[in-house]
């Protein structure tokens, strides 16, 4: 049967750095994808958030959709929660607009952030996925993972709650589309060695892939399994 499936991100790109190869996957198994952006994105390099040019925004916005074509997802929903100050919200907040999406969707599946990122904002994305998205009366999320963030989730040195996938997905067919849409990003992609550059995506793929006996893979953590 088909599925449903929504990635809860952070930031513009996250929707597609630890997962969009997979989602790509789901996509060629006839699922239907959509992403929530909780984040506005930017405003954090500014001094001030007031002081952020919403114009670069926008455009951040349009990065995002463009990107959204090419991996194939149904919709993409926007949020304004401030850029890197998640922690400034009530985490309530954050919950009750990820109940709304969830409720919209009805995902089976919700893939997010990892709960030991570095970015407070991955954290804070974490716990409200978790929330919304508890298992009570007629619930419809059956499972939970969560991905790696390159320049997050590898940042934080805190070994006990460090990223410690055991699930895999063969990407070896669909890593290209993921390389491509992130091409269009290009307030947030970087050069390499910066860990968030196109080859250090491909390096990331692979040595994954090398966990599994496969060219190239993207990893997990398995959150919640509901049969």
């Amino acid at each position: 049967m088909n599925k449903k499936i929504l990635v809860v991100a952070a930031h513009p790109d996250d929707e597609l750095l630890g997962v969009g190869a997979t989602i790509v996957h789901h996509i060629k198994s006839n699922d239907k994808c959509f992403a929530l952006i909780l984040g506005e994105g930017i405003t954090s390099r500014y001094g001030k958030r007031d002081l952020a040019d919403v114009s670069n925004i926008e455009d951040l916005h349009k990065d995002t959709l463009k990107a959204a074509k090419v991996i194939g997802y149904e919709k993409v929903y926007f949020e304004n929660f401030p850029d890197n100050r998640f922690d400034s919200i009530d985490l309530l907040d954050v919950v009750k607009i990820v109940e709304k999406y969830i409720e919209e969707v009805k995902p089976d599946i919700i893939y997010t952030h990892h709960s030991g990122d570095l970015n407070v904002d991955h954290r804070k994305t974490y716990e409200a996925v978790l929330t919304a998205s508890r298992p009570i009366e007629s619930y419809c999320v059956k499972e939970i993972y969560s991905f790696e963030t390159v320049s997050s989730s590898e940042w934080n040195f805190e070994y006990i709650n460090s990223f410690k996938p055991n699930y895999f997905v063969d990407v070896t067919f669909t890593l290209d589309k993921k390389l491509n849409s992130v091409s269009f990003y290009k307030s947030e992609m970087r050069n390499f060695p910066h860990p968030r550059s196109i080859e250090n995506l491909e390096v990331t793929a692979k040595k994954w892939g090398s966990v599994i006996g496969t060219k190239y893979a993207e990893a997990f953590e398995v959150v919640r399994i509901i049969k």
